[in-house]
């Protein structure tokens, strides 16, 4: 039996505001062939998951606190107890919005790397409008980035 820990898991902080903790795949002991899961926490102030897109179908679900979903088009506020779809190839973004750390939990299949994670540590991920579709409009700006 293999069991992933979250306490043990020291997981990566990002440019944009967030700790992610690989709970499958990535650095973690479960290595599942068809997808990967993780549990992240963005920071109060705006901490996101920066706009990106990847093959990878993909789900967040909230755990606590409150958030701004862009997901191609759209914008929508989501809260503690939601999930939200992603289909494979949408730019989509998350912002904490509450006056508290957000919470949420990913899940994305197939398994395997999303780029995003590299290119917002070496900043090359592509800025909403410049290098990658414009935001849905009245959205909080992209953050993790050049010219953040």
């Amino acid at each position: 039996m293999t069991i992933a820990d979250l306490s043990g898991i020291e997981g990566r902080t990002y440019p944009a505001g967030r700790r992610t903790q690989n709970l499958v795949g990535g650095a973690s002991p479960i290595k599942a062939k068809g997808f990967c899961m993780g549990y992240v926490t963005l920071e109060t102030g705006g901490g996101q998951v920066p706009w990106h897109n990847h093959e990878q179908e993909e789900v967040y679900f909230i755990v606590r606190g409150t958030a701004e979903a862009c997901v191609g088009g759209e914008r929508r506020e989501v809260a503690a107890g939601q999930a939200l779809y992603v289909p494979s190839l949408t730019f989509h973004q998350l912002t904490n919005i509450g006056t508290e750390p957000m919470v949420m939990l990913y899940a994305y299949s197939p398994a395997g790397d999303v780029a995003h994670w590299r290119q917002e540590l070496d900043g090359s991920l592509p800025r909403a409008g410049v290098g990658a579709p414009a935001l849905p409009a009245g959205a909080h700006p992209q953050r993790g980035s050049p010219g953040k």
